[in-house]
């Protein structure tokens, strides 16, 4: 999973407007805005972890002299040492955080439901608002496909197009 920063407002909003629906917790109608505030700190929080786990990853891979190409297999062997979440696992983290908090902000009255119960509904959630790259760059693909691949133009231009796409999607 990659979250983006744009959905991170998003995901709060539907996690607390969600179980509040439900009835797993009870929040207060003018304290409503600072549970999903919570909600969206702790993801902030999780995307500034990666972006100094993503530079951690490129110091390594330049002190030791790495190849770009071995990109994913060290950052896995630096996702294990240091226990930062790499794809599915995100979601799982963030699940168990956000349990967490339900139990320990002041914004939250009570929490009626199990954990487990809270765990499964904040993975759903997640799991609706997961963007699929692949699908992204394939559609980037066919936008320059006029271009010959291998060339610094087309590189470029996927670039573009890949971004472009993010945008259209509201990512960006």
């Amino acid at each position: 999973m990659k979250l983006y920063r744009s959905k991170v407002p998003v995901i709060a909003k539907e996690v607390v407007e969600t179980l509040i629906a439900k009835g797993d917790i009870e929040v207060l109608p003018e304290c409503v805005e600072e549970a999903e505030e919570d909600m969206a700190s702790i993801m902030e929080d999780y995307l500034r972890r990666d972006y100094a786990f993503r530079s951690q990853v490129k110091d390594y891979m330049a002190d030791h002299r790495t190849p770009y190409g071995d990109y994913g297999k060290v950052r896995k062997q630096l996702s294990r040492q240091s226990g930062h979440p790499l794809r599915d696992d995100v979601f799982r983290f963030l699940a168990r955080q956000f349990v967490e908090m339900l139990m320990i902000t002041r914004f939250v009255e009570e929490v009626f439901a199990d954990d487990a119960i809270i765990y499964k509904r904040v993975m759903e959630i997640l799991r609706k608002h997961d963007v699929d790259e692949r699908e992204i760059r394939e559609a980037a693909t066919e936008k320059v496909k006029n271009i010959r691949q291998g060339t610094v133009d087309y590189e470029i231009a996927l670039r573009a197009a890949v971004l472009d796409e993010k945008k259209r999607r509201g990512l960006v």
